[in-house]
């Protein structure tokens, strides 16, 4: 995933302004009044490290979390900003879930969010949904964020609603897998299988994301100074998370649901089958012991004792039909 300074956005709000600006101009609005500095990184790139370290001057360690795949949700604070580290799901093929990364370091007014690196089955485009549709609406004027958090909390409004959009995407999935359940209409069962649990993974996917992204963010809050309203705002975004994870918790308990009457419903017809089974081996029984025995003695190449062989036929015949009716009256078939 390769980029250039073209794909370096660096927007100022503020001051009667809202609008792109260039690199050169980023560290005198930094030092004006008023202003807001949002600089949106989408690749990974020696323009990425060289913004992160030349101009904000950031710890190297968190430039180094921006330039690798972090495998969970972190948060660093600074005296005088946070890094963020978040995540959201993207499905993949076969049941494979991607993860896509936003990084995000909150200054007193500037936002730096970075984006990746990704797998590179990816497209590029997947990791700038949340923030492209925030930059549209300050690009067209239909809002203007007053500071950093209001900023911080639309982005992360998005990636709620993303996460709330897969969430719905498999919840048509697990009516469908409960329509065939019900109906007794499986296929393939070897796919059957495939497709309940990779939506049972893409569940588990959801729920371990924003349970993350709720732990290192409510820790934020917690840190940040800012005022009674914006706290608020850092509040919802909290309960937003929490409400994905309980939604994932519910629609997860009814998969499992479906997949317990799928697991009964097998269950039976082995445990019919068994018994079916029992039933022709048992009435088969005598025929199997008494010709083993007498077999041989009663039919030979040379002689054959019909009297016998007749009797031993009307045995075998008997005892079998005696099991027949008595498995009939146990009720096995």
């Amino acid at each position: 995933m390769r980029c250039d300074r073209r794909d370096v956005e660096i927007r100022q709000v503020g001051n009667g302004a809202a609008g792109l600006i260039d690199l050169a101009d980023v560290k005198p609005v930094l030092a004006s009044d008023g202003s807001l500095i949002w600089v949106d990184l989408p690749c990974q790139d020696p323009a990425t490290e060289q913004v992160l370290s030349d101009v904000f001057q950031f710890d190297r360690r968190a430039i180094a979390d921006c330039l690798r795949r972090n495998p969970a949700a972190k948060l660093h604070v600074y005296d005088d900003h946070s890094f963020l580290v978040l995540h959201v799901p993207d499905p993949g093929e076969h049941g494979h879930v991607h993860s896509i990364e936003l990084k995000l370091f909150i200054g007193p007014n500037y936002v730096v969010s970075v984006h990746g690196p990704l797998n590179p089955v990816v497209d590029p485009a997947v990791a700038l949904v949340e923030t492209r549709a925030v930059a549209r609406r300050i690009d067209t004027d239909r809002w203007r964020p007053e500071n950093v958090d209001q900023l911080v909390y639309a982005i992360i409004t998005g990636m709620n609603r993303r996460m709330n959009l897969r969430l719905s995407e498999l919840r048509y999935v697990t009516w469908d897998l409960e329509r065939q359940v019900t109906s007794g209409e499986l296929g393939d069962p070897e796919d059957f299988l495939e497709q309940m649990f990779g939506v049972r993974l893409g569940l588990q996917a959801v729920r371990t994301m924003a349970a993350l992204d709720r732990e290192v963010y409510s820790r934020m809050s917690r840190l940040r100074h800012v005022s009674k309203q914006d706290h608020a705002l850092m509040a919802d975004s909290i309960d937003q998370f929490k409400r994905v994870i309980a939604s994932a918790d519910v629609q997860r308990d009814y998969l499992q649901g479906v997949m317990d009457f799928y697991q009964t419903r097998l269950n039976t017809k082995m445990t019919l089958a068994a018994e079916r089974l029992a039933v022709i081996a048992a009435v088969t029984l005598p025929v199997t012991a008494i010709s083993s025995v007498l077999g041989m003695n009663v039919i030979v190449s040379d002689h054959t004792h019909w009297v016998e062989l007749i009797f031993l036929v009307i045995a075998m015949a008997s005892l079998s039909t005696w099991l027949l009716l008595w498995a009939k009256r146990q009720g096995w078939w």
